[in-house]
């Protein structure tokens, strides 16, 4: 298949591999054009670690090109591009069309929604509750990817159309993908905005000092508490919605492949392993630019939406827009498109299962 991927970064590198490995089409568009200028000059896209691959990748000169012969669209960036990019990809979708995002992020399946509907343009949109891969570029045509997921909850907007994004999903990406309840399950099932939380904010002195550390290795049992006390409150909201998702014990044991335990007890195996990974190196990181505004936000929103605060997640919020000096709450630029504050559970439930 003919698979186009808005975005240029590690997550869009992984996935280009994998496709090629696969036998499929990809393309890639970098918006700004400078990441992918290598591949365009003719440079081959070479993938190491848990994908191994030297393969020609296509490269789209704009959103247009990108979109115009796809069989697949695939957004494949931060969060706090997708408003950017879906903008940009509006208004070439075509009726039909499925559209994935990898990973579904505050909502944006709704905000795509919104955008076609202006067109009457109807199409399946597949969303992610996680990367497939995770991964570093090590250069302008280089990604070293750390982890190909075993398992990927998955779901499609509008509802009717779960099977469809499921059979696509594995079609091109294997049988890995679990489907989960529709959007608000996916929703809550992005672990990611609070497991940053619990590592950044207790590590944020080392990334502000440029030092190198092990992230799996410093999930000590302290920030693993953390973490699960974060996980709880998001466990409450999903029962609130009557939603079931995984814990953050299943994520990590089937997402890093390590015996069920403690959170902390499963990042010191991965350290051992020598799979622990390094943590940021900057304040100017996406654990908190791309998680606080577009992951633990909606997280609190569904908190009071469902009547079940989530403290701790507001609390994180707080205290980061403190440490940065500004509020991050006001960097989501895709919430305040929907309309959600003061929206109704039921209304919330039923456009999930919808769209616009």
């Amino acid at each position: 298949m003919r698979v186009s991927i808005l975005g240029a970064g590690a997550i869009a590198y992984g996935l280009a591999a994998y496709l090629a490995e696969a036998g499929h089409d990809p393309m890639l568009w970098s918006p700004s054009g400078e990441r992918t200028k290598a591949l365009a000059a003719g440079g081959l896209l070479k993938a190491t670690g848990a994908i191994k691959a030297t393969t020609k990748v296509r490269i789209a000169k704009d959103c247009e090109d990108a979109i115009a012969d796809a069989d697949v669209v695939i957004i494949a960036l931060p969060a706090y591009g997708h408003k950017m990019v879906m903008d940009a990809a509006a208004p070439y979708l075509r009726e039909g069309m499925p559209v994935i995002i990898s990973s579904h992020s505050s909502f944006g399946a709704l905000y795509l929604s919104k955008r076609l509907a202006d067109r009457k343009v109807s199409l399946p949109i597949v969303v992610w509750g996680t990367t497939l891969v995770t991964g570093q570029q090590r250069g302008p045509a280089e990604i070293d990817v750390a982890t190909v997921r075993q398992k990927l909850d998955v779901a499609t907007l509008p509802f009717s159309a779960q099977d469809q994004g499921f059979e696509l999903c594995t079609t091109l990406f294997g049988d890995r993908f679990v489907k989960r309840d529709g959007l608000l399950a996916i929703a809550l099932s992005n672990l990611n905005p609070q497991n940053h939380l619990g590592i950044a904010l207790l590590n944020l002195t080392r990334m502000e000092k440029g030092e190198q550390w092990s992230q799996a290795g410093n999930v000590t049992p302290a920030v693993g508490r953390f973490i699960e006390a974060l996980d709880a409150e998001r466990l409450a909201i999903a029962a609130r919605f009557g939603i079931a998702v995984r814990t953050v014990e299943e994520h990590f044991s089937l997402s890093f492949h390590v015996p069920m335990a403690t959170v902390s007890e499963m990042n010191q195996e991965m350290d051992r392993q020598g799979r622990g990974g390094f943590g940021p190196s900057t304040i100017e990181s996406r654990y908190i630019l791309e998680d606080v505004p577009f992951g633990l936000l909606p997280t609190v929103l569904l908190g009071k939406i469902s009547g079940n605060s989530a403290i701790l997640h507001e609390s994180g919020i707080a205290i980061f827009s403190a440490a940065y000096g500004r509020d991050l709450k006001g960097d989501n630029d895709i919430l305040p498109a929907l309309g959600f504050e003061g929206m109704a559970k039921a209304d919330l439930e039923n456009l999930c299962r919808k769209g616009f």
